[in-house]
This record gives C-alpha cells, structure tokens and sequence, in this order.
C-alpha cells in the first residue's frame, strides 16, 4: 500500500504543478528535495512572485523511523517506528478575489519492530478546504459539490461527516470564526469489517483526483476581477488568521516539526504578506462583513445552491 501510495501522491504532485503553472507566464514552480535524519525525505515544489499566484507550495513526503516521544504519548505507545507519506498544498494568490486553497492526502503505518516488517496499525487522512477573502457564494458551491461528488461514489454519509469534521477542525477558537468556507476533512480512516485499507485508499485518491476540478474554475472565474488597495489590505488582515490557526492549531504542521521535518517545506503554507492590526473591524453590511458572517456561522452549501438554483461555471 505505502508504494502505491508514494506513486499516486508523486504523480497528483506533478499534474496540479503542471496545470497551476499555465496561468503563469513566467513564474514556475521551483524543485527541492531534501533527506530527513532519521529516514525518509521529501520533494518541494514552491512557486513565487507569479503574476496569478503570489507564493505556493505542493509538497510530497514519505518519513520513516522510530516514533518521537511526543507521538509515542500520543498514540500510547512506550515504543514504535511508523511510515508517513502525503502530499500537502497550500496556494495563496495574489488577488484578494481568488481565494487560498488547501488540501492535504496522507497515509500512515505504524509498527512494533525497527524492522517495520508487521504493519501494527494503519489509517488514510486528508481533505481540502478554501479560504476566500471576497466571497462569492456560487464559488463556495461549486467547491462543495464537486467535492460531495468524489466522497459520494464511495457512500452517501461520507461527505456530511467530513463536512462537519472540516467545519470543526479549521476553526480559530480564540476567534470564534473558521478558517474558510469549509470543504473536507478526515482522520484516522482504518480498516475495518465494513471498509478494507484498499477502500479507503481509492477515497482518498478520489478526492485528491478531484481537487482541481474544484478550484481551477474559480481561479479563472475571478483572475480578472478588479481590487483595490483597501481589498488587498484586508486580503492582509485575513491572511493573519490563516497564519493563526496553521501556527497555533494545526495538526500537521506540529507532527512535521516534532517528527524533524523540512522546517521550510512545513512552513511554506505561510502567505508572503500579511498584517495584524489592533482590534481591526469591517463596516456593516460590507462585502467583507458578508465573509465575516459566514465564517461565523456555517453553511450548508450544498443545499443553499439548491436553494438559490446556483449553477456549476
């Protein structure tokens, strides 16, 4: 399994590079690999300064070893070595009209020999979500359903689990408001009587498969869009909390660091500009209050488009 895996996740890496890089006209994606210490190493890609994209990163990594303490606690275990492999991607554009995207896929092993020969436990996790900073409602749609597609093939209840799980997950308590506007996130996803590793490895390829099927029309619905300085600077204020939740809650960027991974591929989800402003507030009934109120309160996406007959771009 963890071959395939390392295969689908370093071909997925190669098309969303490939298809990101034509709305550039000169910038590319530059190409890093590097070793951890203690096994395993990884590929980072990272685009800056691009006319469409002002910095990104589509990483691949696959990490071996005996289990460090904190993990050890973790999982209760008083010995271990584990086998991780993901691709992570964070993208922030340039335009305060086109919207952060996140997305993450990952397989982990875990085992009781140094060997690493009798897989003791293993699960799939993953997601994607989007971080808008002007929203347009249909945007948001379009995401979901697409994304409500890939879990459906493989069961109805899925994608209101994940749904939730995601609404749940990307929130800044201290801020009581969400990340964004939601999309999927899952954990922990183990065999089981009902569900083989096999069937959840063709949910997690299924919905990486569809992740650019889900961002790529709102890229180029709203790359043209016209901004001002004032937008940009709120773009700035907004980027802060995303610089929160990854710094103060995010869970795989605190298993990176402690398991002595690439410091900068881990942080690469940082945005290159970004500003935080004493008790800053948006005027009522503006379209950065609109943003404001959704991220407070979450939508159901899927039925609102129903609702409001919104059609996919």
């Amino acid at each position: 399994m963890k071959e395939r895996f390392t295969d689908y996740i370093r071909n997925l890496q190669d098309e969303i590079c490939d298809r990101l890089e034509e709305f550039e006209q000169n910038a590319r994606f530059r190409h890093d690999n590097w070793d951890r210490e203690g096994g395993g190493g990884g590929h980072s890609r990272v685009i800056e300064k691009g006319d469409i994209f002002e910095k990104g990163g589509v990483n691949t990594s696959t990490v071996y070893g005996e289990l460090p303490e904190l993990i050890r606690s973790r999982f209760e275990v008083d010995q271990g070595w584990f086998w991780a492999g993901g691709l992570s991607l964070v993208i922030h554009p340039r335009s305060p009209m086109v919207p952060t995207v996140h997305a993450n896929y990952r397989y982990f092993e875990l085992y009781d020999d140094a060997g690493m020969s009798e897989v003791r436990d293993c699960w799939f996790g993953g997601g994607a979500d989007l971080t808008p900073y002007y929203l347009w409602d249909e945007d948001a749609v379009h995401f979901h359903r697409v994304l409500k597609a890939a879990c459906d093939k493989h069961g109805g209840e899925l994608y209101p689990r994940f749904k939730k799980e995601c609404d749940e997950y990307f929130y800044n308590e201290h801020r009581s408001e969400g990340r964004g506007v939601g999309g999927l996130f899952f954990d922990y996803l183990r065999p089981t009587e009902e569900r083989a590793s096999e069937n959840w490895y063709a949910l997690t390829t299924e919905v990486g498969d569809a992740f650019l099927e889900s961002y790529l029309p709102i890229v180029k619905r709203r790359k043209e869009e016209s901004y001002t300085d004032r937008q940009r600077y709120f773009q700035e204020i907004r980027r802060g909390r995303y610089v929160e939740f990854n710094l103060i809650h995010d869970r795989g960027t605190l298993f990176g660091l402690k398991t002595e991974g690439r410091t900068e591929s881990i942080l690469m989800s940082l945005p290159p500009r970004v500003r935080w402003d004493y008790d800053f507030q948006v005027p009522e009934g503006s379209e950065e209050a609109h943003l404001i109120e959704r991220l407070k309160n979450p939508v159901d996406w899927i039925v609102y488009g129903k609702e409001l007959e919104i059609e996919d771009p």
